[in-house]
């Protein structure tokens, strides 16, 4: 489609105002983390690394980010092992009810937040902590909440790719004499591996920085990272340090994204 001189200068306009109102925020924030003032400042009166020490030596946000780690890692494993299965029965299969099986699992990533963390919170306080469960608000109810959304990821992936790949290379590698375990080895896995990569990193990302959901299903001192980073905003004295973390957690947010778009464009699928 062939545009006019003026039609071109306005979408790159647009284009520069949309970009900017997304990462300019961003850019403050990565400047002022080098802010030699304890207080926001624009533009910053000096620049200077000893924030970023300060934060390497602080204990709680170390706790903080190994417990995102954790946390993350635990409803990435969930996400791909329930998301695909899911996405298998669903693409591969055919059964009564299972477009609203489906809906039922996209369901999660739809709804606000704030709707899922006080449904969660619901059943862990008033159903799963009983004498018969035992189930205490902490770092398994957090994990699990996590898991919730991230199953979406994971499923909307793989269930794409699944769609897009021929089940026609499945039938003929057991009409072969494969065993199920190595069809799906040999066969299935290499068409969904990448879908499955980017569905892990984008649900790893997704659990790491999660706020709403956390905050009304953890107890006790538990505190993944951006918890700490809401609990320390208004703390005058941690405000550099908190703006060094919010840097971080932008500038390892930036590597699952590029894996995920770079994984889920895979040449190596296309030829297939």
């Amino acid at each position: 489609m062939l545009l006019s001189r003026w039609s071109r200068i306005g979408l790159r306009v647009f284009l520069a105002l949309v970009l900017s109102f997304l990462y300019v925020p961003l850019l403050v924030v990565l400047t002022n983390s080098f802010n030699v003032s304890k207080v926001f400042t624009w533009p910053p009166r000096g620049l200077t690394l000893h924030w970023w020490t300060e934060t390497v030596e602080n204990s709680g946000a170390r706790s903080a980010f190994f417990e995102s780690l954790r946390v993350a890692t635990v409803a990435t494993i969930v996400a791909l092992l329930l998301g695909t299965m899911i996405a298998f029965a669903v693409s591969r299969y055919t059964w009564f009810g299972r477009e609203s099986i489906s809906l039922l699992f996209v369901l999660p990533i739809a709804l606000p937040g704030i709707v899922t963390g006080v449904a969660l919170q619901n059943a862990f306080v008033n159903v799963l902590s009983t004498d018969n469960f035992r189930i205490s608000l902490g770092f398994w109810t957090v994990a699990i909440g996590h898991a919730t959304f991230c199953i979406v990821i994971v499923f909307n992936n793989v269930a794409a790719r699944l769609r897009r790949s021929s089940a026609n290379f499945e039938e003929a590698s057991m009409d072969l004499g494969a065993s199920t375990f190595q069809t799906f080895r040999l066969v299935t896995f290499p068409q969904i591996r990448s879908a499955l990569l980017a569905g892990g990193v984008l649900a790893f990302g997704l659990s790491f920085d999660e706020i709403i959901v956390t905050q009304l299903v953890t107890g006790g001192d538990f505190q993944t990272l951006p918890i700490w980073i809401f609990n320390n905003l208004a703390r005058p004295n941690q405000a550099p340090v908190v703006n060094v973390v919010a840097a971080l957690v932008i500038l390892l947010s930036i590597l699952p994204v590029y894996v995920a778009q770079r994984l889920s464009d895979d040449p190596a699928h296309t030829r297939t």
